[in-house]
């Protein structure tokens, strides 16, 4: 009898190359097509959306804007806390002014300086409307935003409209931004601020406008619809600066101080303006 060695096959076994499909498959589950999912699609915006977005319709919408905030900074004294805000921060300037979402709307008639004022606006479709408010009350816009994700912002245009605000303040304007970030989390200061104020070596001055007449607006940013025919106040907070080598912690001390400040001069106004009231 012939003993099959380790390397050698039997004549009658086949090898396992020539293995039939049929028979490597045999008791296995057949395969199932691949799924196909479907394509999504892009959902045109609605009708009410397009028409709101259209260039006409925004001019008018700003026009009646300006009118109204016109009207309502007409009809609505105007007092500084404390009293003398230019000659407190005269040798600050060019300084980084800030806010918070939705406290923004009569702050352009509350200019401490008789400096060039640039603001940040940002590129999305509802800050058109802004954009050409400021245009009208005859304050230059800057472009861009900050994004809650670095790595998107290139796409919108934070880092053009951050080196944009950097250049205006060397030329000697004052930039005005709010601190918080837009839909994220309304009163708290996003790092952007601090991080144009380190770059740039210039000061962040808060301010915080309230009136006695308002509507107290139940959205994200807690917005405020100044009403006419009431008493204004513009609180002016305590300046931060950010040293240019400033770490990380550094940063973040920075940024907290930053929004201390702005609540504080935020309380402030609306103290001054409610206790009035009562």
């Amino acid at each position: 009898m012939k003993t099959v060695e380790k390397n050698e096959t039997p004549a009658t076994a086949k090898p396992a190359a020539e293995t039939t499909k049929s028979e490597a498959s045999a008791g296995a589950p057949a395969a199932r097509p691949a799924l196909k999912l479907p394509k999504k699609s892009r959902r045109k915006p609605r009708l009410s959306t397009r028409v709101l977005r259209s260039p006409g319709v925004q001019k008018s919408i700003a026009s009646l804007a300006v009118g109204y905030l016109r009207l309502v900074n007409r009809t609505s004294p105007l007092v500084f806390d404390p009293p003398d805000p230019y000659d407190k921060y005269i040798h600050l300037a060019p300084v980084i002014f800030t806010m918070w979402h939705g406290q923004h709307f009569m702050l352009p008639f509350a200019r401490i300086f008789d400096f060039d004022a640039r603001v940040l606006i940002s590129k999305h479709h509802d800050g058109e409307i802004n954009a050409l408010v400021a245009q009208k009350l005859g304050i230059k816009t800057i472009r861009g935003s900050t994004a809650r994700n670095p790595s998107r912002m290139m796409e919108k245009g934070g880092m053009v409209g951050f080196l944009e605000m950097k250049a205006a303040l060397e030329e000697g304007a004052c930039v005005t931004m709010t601190a918080d970030i837009s839909n994220l989390a309304a009163r708290r200061a996003g790092m952007g601020i601090v991080t144009l104020a380190r770059v740039s070596g210039r000061p962040i001055v808060p301010l915080a406008y309230a009136s006695s007449r308002r509507i107290d607006v139940t959205s994200w940013d807690r917005s405020t619809i100044n009403l006419p025919f009431g008493r204004s106040v513009c609180a002016v907070g305590e300046p931060v600066s950010v040293p240019p080598d400033a770490d990380q912690a550094t940063l973040e001390a920075s940024r907290q101080a930053v929004e201390t400040a702005l609540n504080e001069a935020t309380d402030r106004a609306y103290g001054i303006v409610d206790r009035r009231n009562g």
